[in-house]
């Protein structure tokens, strides 16, 4: 067992790609400084690897760190596994920080792992919050069993305590005029972090709007039935100029994309109004709106879960009731916010 008085702080790996800071990464610090005040002041630290990004790091003190420990190497300009393995691990190490705490992102699941097997300790993914308990340890809460539950997972034993977090969990934090300290570290790559190499980069266009940042979502699940039915769903998110999003069968039939997936395995969203049109209401969806300022409900099974975490619900049969709903809006004319 490690000695554990020896570790001390709260590090959040900062994701940036092309010298831009991914949303998430400011997310993550806001959470290490609510951490931190739990924890009397720990000192927040963002780790930034890459190539020429030291000018990042005012962003990250602004946002929340109290130190950047800059890692700048041509190899790290690209993300790639082993040499920020490689380096990361070594920081870790060296510093001993008693939190890690990466996003849940493809890059960040992917380098998580990595990084808890080279300093031999554990991690728990996807989380959905975080906190202290009594004894200062880091409480990290995960859906269960398909999301059926939601577990509490201790670390008492080995450090740092790592977690990822999902984008959308936290939310960015008021920047601040408090200075910091950024801090040059050495890069020590081995011959073996060196065998792999970017071929190509292909870039996919994004939405002018993700789904997480939209301030009204209409959302449709498996009790929209088939293809035909599901315009209804787009029809009146039209009307309302709002985001499409959707639980898992959607996207398995191909009414939605990857990115419009709301839930567990998918976005957190914080719209000021989400409507659920033909959705059960299963923790694996609830758990990504529930945040939302006012929930929708609209299905024909008045026994649905969905209900318990609604604000207003319907419990009719949308091929009835959008219709009119959609008329009625249409009539009133432009929708405002």
């Amino acid at each position: 067992m490690k000695d554990l008085e020896d570790w001390k702080g709260i590090w959040v790996f900062i994701e940036q790609e092309e010298g831009c800071v991914a949303e998430v990464s400011f997310e993550l610090l806001n959470a290490a400084k609510q951490l931190s005040e739990k924890k009397g002041g720990a000192e927040v630290t963002a780790l930034l690897p890459g190539h020429g990004v030291k000018g990042l790091s005012q962003d990250l003190l602004s946002y929340g760190a109290d130190r950047v420990l800059c890692a700048d190497h041509p190899f790290l300009e690209k993300y790639l596994t082993l040499p920020y393995t490689r380096v990361i691990g070594d920081l870790i190490s060296e510093r001993k920080p008693e939190i890690f705490l990466l996003p849940a992102t493809s890059l960040g699941s992917d380098l998580a792992a990595r990084v808890a097997i080279r300093v031999n300790t554990g991690l728990s993914a996807h989380c959905t919050h975080l906190a202290i308990n009594p004894q200062g340890e880091l409480l990290q809460v995960v859906p269960a069993f398909g999301g059926k539950v939601m577990a509490t997972i201790l670390c008492p034993k080995h450090r740092p305590q790592m977690a990822s977090i999902r984008p959308g969990v936290y939310r960015r934090g008021e920047p601040r005029e408090d200075e910091g300290v950024v801090e040059d570290v050495t890069v020590d790559l081995h011959p073996e972090d060196l065998k792999q190499k970017v071929l190509e980069v292909h870039w996919e266009k994004k939405a002018a709007q993700g789904i997480e940042e939209a301030e009204v979502v209409v959302a449709g699940g498996a009790g929209i039935g088939n293809g035909e039915d599901w315009k209804w769903v787009e029809r009146l998110a039209r009307v309302l100029h709002a985001a499409v999003g959707g639980t898992r069968p959607p996207l398995d039939e191909g009414w939605i994309g990857e990115g419009q997936m709301i839930g567990q395995s998918g976005k957190t969203i914080r719209p000021k109004l989400y409507i659920g049109v033909g959705i059960s209401g299963v923790i694996q969806h609830v758990v990504g709106i529930q945040d939302a300022k006012v929930v929708v409900a609209i299905n024909k099974d008045p026994r649905a879960a969905i209900f318990q975490s609604a604000d207003l619900g319907a419990v009719a049969d949308f091929r009835k009731l959008l219709p009119l709903l959609v008329e009625e809006l249409e009539k009133a004319g432009p929708f405002s916010r």
